[in-house]
């Protein structure tokens, strides 16, 4: 593999990290209200979700998973629940907002629950599967070994994708005494909720 197919790869999947859905809302959200260090079990679940799909394109299962139609929308519909189920949890806790110091014990509580939340999200995203099937193999030089090659590929993308959720996730817990205000936590919640249930319709109805 060449400087410049390499460079390409990494330019490409900085920007597609950088691109706002459902994972980024979770990560702000979860920096917001429990700091940077509360974020990294979810964005670790998010990475091996990530990374799931990356062996599975190698295996050459998520190319089975575009190309059958019934694989795909099942996929889509358990993704669409999963947004919407986090969604209405958001709105749920802006009805019933937490002091901090118990938001904390919370936090630390459910380090294995936000885990699965992360691993979820990006399991059960489509757009995760197309994308491994179709962005990795443009990587893959001739005459390389296509398993070790994209498996290579996803480290390098799962290390590029965490270091720019660890970086949202600092930015925004070092503002977090302003996010744990009782009105904007609300207000913080619900936008949250909003974004998560409005992708997962969208997901719902195809367009992904």
């Amino acid at each position: 593999m060449t400087w410049s197919i390499l460079s390409g790869f990494v330019l490409a999947v900085t920007l597609a990290a950088m691109v706002p859905g459902p994972t980024t809302a979770l990560v702000i959200r979860r920096s917001a209200l429990g700091g940077a260090r509360a974020a990294v079990p979810i964005i670790g679940g998010m990475e091996i979700g990530i990374y799931g799909w990356v062996v599975a394109s190698a295996l050459g299962l998520s190319a089975l998973v575009a190309a059958s139609s019934a694989a795909f929308v099942v996929i889509r519909i358990v993704g669409a629940v999963v947004l919407v189920v986090l969604g209405v949890q958001a709105w749920r806790a802006a009805r019933h907002p937490v002091a901090e110091a118990v938001d904390e014990r919370a936090v630390g509580a459910t380090m294995w629950r936000a885990v699965s939340t992360g691993l979820l999200t990006n399991l059960t995203n489509p757009k995760v599967a197309v994308f491994a099937f179709a962005f990795y193999p443009q990587f893959v030089t001739a005459g390389a070994d296509i398993l070790t090659t994209t498996l290579l590929l996803g480290l390098l993308h799962v290390v590029i994708d965490t270091v720019w959720f660890l970086v949202v996730a600092t930015f925004v817990g070092r503002a977090r005494a302003f996010f744990t205000r009782a009105r904007v936590r609300q207000g913080l919640e619900r936008v949250t909720g909003t974004v998560l249930i409005a992708l997962g319709a969208r997901l719902a109805l195809g367009e992904v």
